[in-house]
């Protein structure tokens, strides 16, 4: 449970939106809470380009903001990445480029069945 009580599933639903309004790319989602404390759920989108990365990174960010939720934080945001992280508690959003996705391969790192949107 998250400020406001938000659930994790209301987090990630309203993370999801956020990729999708800005056109995020291959959205995948993975069940990580029985593997860690950390959190529940780990999205992971493709950006088509650096500054496509940004604005996905930003638009999870502020608009989880609107629904009341303060994230943790992010890193890589406003940097010219090519992956950007944003910690919404429960939920925690990384937006890649195709070739850093690629590269990165974190599906393969949690060896978890992704959950297909």
């Amino acid at each position: 449970m998250s400020q406001l009580n938000l659930t994790a599933d209301q987090i990630l639903a309203f993370a999801v939106e956020a990729l999708e309004d800005v056109k995020g790319d291959k959205i995948t989602v993975l069940n990580v809470g029985s593997h860690t404390d950390m959190m529940d759920y780990m999205v992971i989108c493709t950006g088509t380009s650096k500054r496509h990365v940004n604005a996905l990174g930003q638009n999870v960010f502020e608009h989880l903001k609107g629904q009341g939720l303060q994230p943790l934080g992010s890193e890589g945001r406003g940097m010219g990445s090519d992956w950007v992280l944003v910690d919404l508690h429960d939920v925690v959003v990384h937006v890649m480029t195709e070739e850093a996705r690629a590269f990165y391969d974190l599906e393969k790192l949690w060896d978890i069945k992704p959950e297909q949107l």
